[in-house]
């Protein structure tokens, strides 16, 4: 979440005509983020959030983003669902980009996480994969493994400005997971990015996922290895081996991992640290100036990823 494009009184109220969901109450923008502009919405009906998608994110893609989060909520996946304009249509254009309203979410993310946060969001993220098996529509995963060269060649040049000799350690650590990407592992929908931030907890319980715009159809497997980068590391970058356990405990609950699933993880959550390593770093250079938008710091996934290479196997990560 963030907000890259301003919208104006008399624009939001001219589109809010084409709704039956009442009139603005208030409106402002969400800073946290870094993908699309995203404001908080009230009406004197309900609560709910107005996304305008900037970026990486491709129009065409909007329509399967938005219904797999209609279709995972009719399997019982708490999520932000689209709502529809009196025209029948969910996707709509706002201040020159493509734009749309979902319903608001109750509850708030940990801001600290806890061993007893990861054990439901590995239930979770095990629920949404076993939800999304009967959502027939693909989407590559554009920040898939084929994504990477690519991204690291356009913020190679200015790498060195973060750290001293970060461009060379990133092409050989690059050049390693590659070489080791897994093949044939079970594939599905997944979140993709299912960051602390993306979970709300509402009296001590999971209330709901959000933030489904970089979801895709990749391994399973993957999208666990995202979630163990994301919720199992410290402050001082070692990995919590309890709450690492946590999370794969509540996962196999639901959908128990193959024995390749396991054994690849050490090269996924390779992969999925320099996935997000080199998102944030072209972010942190190409970042324009005044955008309402939180940079996040491209180090902590360099240090992520250097755990990831010393694993040896899946037991370092609790199993």
């Amino acid at each position: 979440m963030a907000v890259y494009t301003e919208v104006t009184d008399e624009a939001l109220e001219a589109f809010l005509a084409g709704y039956d969901i009442g009139s603005m109450v208030a409106f402002r923008g969400i800073a946290e983020g870094v993908e699309n502009s995203n404001y908080s919405l009230k009406t004197t009906a309900a609560d709910f959030i107005l996304t305008l998608y900037e970026k990486r994110v491709d129009p065409a893609d909007l329509p399967w983003f938005l219904g797999l989060m209609e279709h995972l909520a009719t399997r019982g996946i708490t999520c932000p669902q689209p709502v529809r304009a009196r025209d029948g249509e969910a996707l709509r254009v706002l201040a020159g980009k493509h734009a749309a309203i979902t319903t608001f979410l109750p509850g708030v993310w940990p801001r600290r996480v806890r061993v007893e946060h990861c054990g439901p969001v590995g239930a979770a993220l095990a629920g949404l994969h076993l939800a999304g098996a009967d959502f027939a529509p693909r989407r590559v995963n554009a920040l898939g493994s084929h994504g990477w060269r690519p991204l690291l060649e356009r913020s190679h040049a200015r790498a060195d400005e973060i750290q001293p000799d970060l461009a060379a350690e990133l092409d050989t650590a690059l050049t390693e997971i590659l070489a080791g990407w897994p093949t044939g592992l079970p594939e599905g929908h997944i979140h993709a990015d299912l960051f602390p931030d993306n979970v709300f907890f509402l009296d001590n319980r999971l209330s709901g996922l959000i933030d489904f715009y970089f979801a895709a159809t990749d391994f399973l497997a993957y999208d666990v290895a995202v979630c163990l980068n994301a919720w199992c590391f410290e402050a001082d970058f070692s990995f919590n081996v309890t709450k690492g356990r946590a999370l794969l405990s509540g996962y196999q609950a639901i959908r128990p991992m193959s024995a390749a699933e396991r054994a690849a993880l050490p090269v996924l959550c390779r992969g999925g640290a320099i996935r997000f390593l080199l998102t944030r770093l072209f972010d942190w250079v190409n970042t324009p100036d005044g955008a309402m938008v939180t940079r996040k710091d491209p180090m902590e996934y360099v240090r992520r990823m250097r755990f990831h290479r010393s694993a040896r196997d899946e037991h370092a990560y609790g199993i």
